[in-house]
């Protein structure tokens, strides 16, 4: 690709992202669901103008490393950890129930042979985190009790999908499961989320005497981006998703966040606040939306059949099976009925998550066409409704909790965005 076609690639990009986001936004629907839909018109799905090249996915997953380190860096790593169980219970029937019955139905409902059912199982056990926070974040709702056991779901279900689909691409090129590969994989990454977070905060200091000092300017995101930079390789080199180095980033900057045996360096946080979000919220808002249009021109709607009964019987299930499966995590979430089944739709989208494992599947010849077809519908599909139906029971449910509250309250009561679904 030569500079000026990127470069007019990326112009389209961000002008698509803007332009899309703004007109979701203005019709009550959730900005991220429309720089997602950019991404379908100005790529091969319609226009055919961006396809998913390296440099643009380069980009975009600087995006999704900078916007979980905003989400890192607002967290109460307390209370995330105070939810672990049930994060931990949400993100594992998450991948187990997903798992199970989407390779039951493609082996014994649609006569798929073991391995490709395995990945199509795999397929539709992931979650897109970035869609969910970026949501939740939408919807002011990304500090409240329902989204740290989202979040903290959310980020186990990204860990254990990168080791089933290291398992399973193993099976199927090798024929067998190297279980002592996979334990060392999961003992690398349990070292990486406790030791990353602690030595990023040794960090603050001396963050904090170069921004005093330094003479030039950029010094703070510089600084910023390199932390999130080498945490991120560092995460990857022992076997993690990425962006939990920028996840460990962020919480590490974070007001709440203390070392173990007492040593707080809160004494460094207030200063530092300010000059990290005015430096960078520009970085984070030109980015970010470069990653979710990416997510839209990853799907190639023209490669599905639309005139096939076959596709839309097996699309149909799979989809049900997709959605219903991934919302029964919701069951260990706190409160009623509709606190569970908010949680459970926050885990359902799949995203760019998804459509790794497919393309994986695709590469390696373990999906023909018409199954790659079918899982990239059920991806996109779950991708596009997940985050409308997140807008309306969250929005729902905070107008349920106005209304209950306003009796009681003398002439009502600011709504209290972090807490209506504790």
């Amino acid at each position: 690709m030569e500079a000026s076609d990127f470069f007019l690639k990326l112009l389209v990009i961000l002008l698509a992202a803007k332009l899309f986001a703004e007109s979701a936004s203005r019709l009550a629907i959730p900005s991220v669901l429309g720089e997602v839909v950019a991404g379908l018109v100005i790529g091969p799905s319609v226009l055919g103008f961006v396809a998913p090249e390296t440099p643009l996915h380069l980009l975009a997953e600087i995006g999704i490393l900078l916007l979980l380190f905003e989400v890192g860096l607002e967290t109460d790593v307390g209370q995330l950890v105070k939810e672990g169980v049930r994060s931990t219970l949400v993100a594992v029937t998450g991948v187990v129930v997903p798992g199970a019955f989407g390779y039951w139905v493609s082996r014994y409902g649609f006569g798929m042979a073991t391995i490709p059912a395995l990945f199509v199982g795999g397929t539709i056990v992931a979650t897109s985190i970035g869609i969910t926070v970026r949501v939740l974040k939408d919807l002011n709702r990304h500090t409240g009790r329902m989204a740290r056991i989202v979040l903290g779901a959310a980020v186990l279900d990204d860990v254990i999908g990168v080791v089933v689909l290291a398992v399973l691409y193993d099976f199927a090129v090798q024929g067998t499961v190297s279980i002592a590969a996979t334990l060392r994989i999961l003992v690398f990454i349990l070292i990486f989320l406790i030791l990353a977070p602690v030595i990023a905060k040794l960090f603050v200091p001396l963050l904090a005497r170069l921004a005093d000092s330094g003479r030039t300017k950029g010094m703070i995101p510089t600084l910023i981006v390199s932390l999130i930079l080498g945490l991120a390789v560092i995460s990857h080199r022992v076997g993690a998703p990425e962006i939990l180095g920028s996840f460990a980033a962020g919480i590490a900057l974070a007001r709440r966040f203390f070392l173990p045996l007492g040593a707080s360096i809160d004494h460094y946080s207030h200063r530092l606040a300010e000059q990290l979000e005015a430096s960078m919220t520009p970085i984070i808002d030109l980015f970010v939306p470069v990653f979710f249009v990416m997510v839209g021109v990853s799907i190639n709607l023209r490669a599905i059949d639309m005139t096939s009964g076959a596709f839309w019987g097996f699309a149909g299930v799979l989809t049900v099976v997709a959605v219903v499966s991934k919302m029964a995590s919701g069951i260990w979430a706190p409160g009623g009925f509709r606190e569970k089944l908010s949680t459970g739709i926050a885990m359902v989208p799949r995203g760019e998550v998804g459509l790794i494992f497919a393309e994986v599947g695709k590469r390696s010849a373990i999906f023909d066409d018409a199954s790659y077809a079918v899982v990239v519908f059920v991806v996109a599909l779950t991708t596009l409704l997940a985050p409308l139906a997140m807008r309306f029971m969250l929005r729902e449910a905070a107008g349920r909790s106005r209304s209950d509250a306003s009796p009681t309250a003398h002439g009502g009561r600011k709504e209290d965005h972090g807490s209506d679904l504790d």
